[in-house]
C-alpha cells in the first residue's frame, strides 16, 4: 500500500486524441452566440445552473441551482474543492491523471489506496481504512476521497455493493466523497451494467463532479459541473469552493456558456450523439481488450468510456529481454494507440501497465472519424482493422525474443 503519491517527473504529454467530430447542431448554436461579449460569472450563470438541475434530475438526482457550480473544466472545480476542504486527499490507485495535480498545487498530501481486482474507480474498502489510518499516524488529516463510478483509466464500473462499502467506510472516517461521474453516460451496454451515484446512497456526504467534454460538448469547449449536498454543511462547502473559483478568475467563455446551457437540455441530436459515442467506444474498446489479452496481458473488460488499462507484468521477462522494463518505455512504444503509462495514474513507474484509448482507432481526420460514427460496425472499416492489426504486431514485437 502506497502511503503518499510521489511527485512524478515532468515530461511532455503524448499528443491528445482528436476526439469525435463536433456535432453540427452544437457548432451552429455556438456560432449564433458568438457575439456575446460577457463571460459566465464565477460558478456559472443562473440559466446554466438551472439547465444543470434538469440534467441531474434526469439521472435521478433532484437538484436546485443554489447547489450547483460550473467551471471551465473539471480540474478547475477539483482544485476549488480541494481548497475548500483543507486537508489531505485519498485517491484510488490507479486513478485519472487529473485527480492528483490540483492537490499537489495546493501542497496537500496525496494518499493512494489500491483498487480491488474486480473493478477500478474505487479503492478496496479495507485498503481505504488502512490508508486513512496510516496517513493520520504520519500527521496528515485526510478530508476527501475522490472516486469514479465509470472509471478512467480502467473503463470499469464498480458494483453497487462494492461502491456502498467504500462510501460507508469513507463516511465513517469523516471524508467528503467527490464522485467523478464524467463517463456515466458512456456505458457500453446500459442493460448489463448497473450504475449508481454515491449521492443516491449518502446524499449528505457526496459532491458529484462531471466534465461535460466527455459526452455533451466537444473536448475543446471546457465546461464542468459540481453538485453539492442540500445540507448546511454542503452549502458551506459550496460557498468555500465558489470563493476559490472567484479568486482565480478563469471563467467559461460567454458563447461556450450559451452552447453548454443548450446541450444540458439534451435535445434529440445531443442524446443521439451520446448514444452513438457509447456504442462506438464500446465496440472499439472491446476490440482493444481482445487484442491485448490475446497478446498475454491482463486487463479488466471495459464497460464504460473509451479507455482500458492493460497490465503487461505477465510478459515482463520477454519484454525485459527486448529492453522494455518500465511504463514510460511502454508508453513510447505504444504511442500510436493513445498509450499513457501507468506512472501517470499513480502506479509505480516500474510497473508494466498502460492505458490505451479507443480514440486512437477513430482515424486521423474528420472524414474518417465521421465514417466510424456512421458505420453499423466500425470494425469493418479498413483503417480500424489496420490499426488493430498493427497493435497486435507491436505487442508481439515487445515480447518476441531477440534471437527470433
Amino acid at each position: 500500500m502506497q502511503r503518499t503519491a510521489p511527485d512524478p517527473q515532468r515530461e511532455p504529454d503524448p499528443d491528445p486524441p482528436v476526439g469525435l467530430p463536433v456535432l453540427p447542431a452544437l457548432a451552429a448554436y455556438l456560432s449564433a452566440a458568438a457575439d456575446r461579449t460577457e463571460a459566465e460569472p464565477p460558478g456559472g450563470s443562473a440559466p446554466l445552473r438551472t439547465a444543470a438541475c434538469g440534467y441531474w434530475e434526469r439521472r435521478g438526482l433532484v437538484t436546485t441551482p443554489d447547489r450547483v457550480l460550473a467551471a471551465p473544466g473539471a480540474p478547475a472545480l477539483l482544485l476549488a474543492l480541494y481548497a475548500a476542504t483543507d486537508g489531505a486527499v485519498v485517491l484510488p490507485r490507479p486513478c485519472s491523471e487529473w485527480y492528483a495535480p490540483p492537490a499537489r498545487h495546493l501542497g496537500r498530501p496525496v494518499h493512494l489506496a489500491p483498487v480491488p481486482a474486480e473493478s477500478g474507480g474505487v479503492p478496496d474498502p479495507f485498503a481505504l481504512l488502512e490508508t486513512v489510518r496510516r496517513a493520520r499516524m504520519h500527521g496528515d488529516s485526510p478530508r476527501v476521497l475522490v472516486l469514479s463510478v465509470a472509471d478512467d483509466p480502467t473503463g470499469t464500473c464498480p458494483a453497487p455493493e462494492q461502491l456502498h462499502e467504500v462510501c460507508e467506510a469513507a463516511a465513517q472516517e469523516g471524508l467528503w466523497i467527490i464522485s467523478d461521474e464524467t463517463r456515466r453516460d458512456l456505458l457500453h451496454d446500459p442493460h448489463d451494467t448497473v450504475l449508481l451515484s454515491p449521492a443516491e446512497m449518502l446524499p449528505g456526504e457526496v459532491v458529484v463532479l462531471t466534465d461535460l467534454r466527455a459526452t455533451l460538448v466537444p473536448a475543446s469547449w471546457p465546461a464542468a459541473l459540481a453538485r453539492f449536498p442540500g445540507t448546511e454543511r454542503g452549502a458551506v462547502l459550496r460557498a468555500a469552493a465558489l470563493d476559490a473559483l472567484t479568486a482565480v478568475p478563469v471563467p467559461i467563455a460567454g458563447p461556450v456558456g450559451c452552447a453548454v446551457t443548450h446541450a444540458l437540455g439534451e435535445p434529440d441530436e445531443v442524446r443521439a450523439r451520446t448514444a452513438t459515442a457509447a456504442r462506438v467506444y464500446g465496440t472499439l474498446a472491446a476490440a482493444l481488450h481482445h487484442t491485448v489479452t490475446e497478446a498475454g496481458a491482463l486487463c479488466r473488460p471495459p464497460h464504460s468510456g473509451s479507455h482500458l488499462y492493460a497490465d503487461l507484468e505477465p510478459l515482463r521477462r520477454p519484454m525485459a529481454a527486448r529492453g522494455t522494463v518500465e511504463s514510460r518505455a511502454l508508453e513510447r512504444k505504444l504511442a500510436p494507440w493513445g498509450a499513457r503509462g501507468g506512472h501517470r495514474f499513480g502506479d509505480a513507474p516500474g510497473a508494466l501497465r498502460v492505458r490505451l484509448g479507443a480514440e486512437a482507432l477513430l482515424g486521423a481526420d474528420r472524414e474518417l472519424r465521421q465514417r466510424v460514427l456512421a458505420a453499423p460496425d466500425p470494425l469493418e472499416l479498413p483503417h480500424v482493422t489496420q490499426a488493430l492489426t498493427a497493435l497486435s504486431r507491436a505487442l508481439a514485437g515487445l515480447t518476441t525474443s531477440a534471437d527470433g
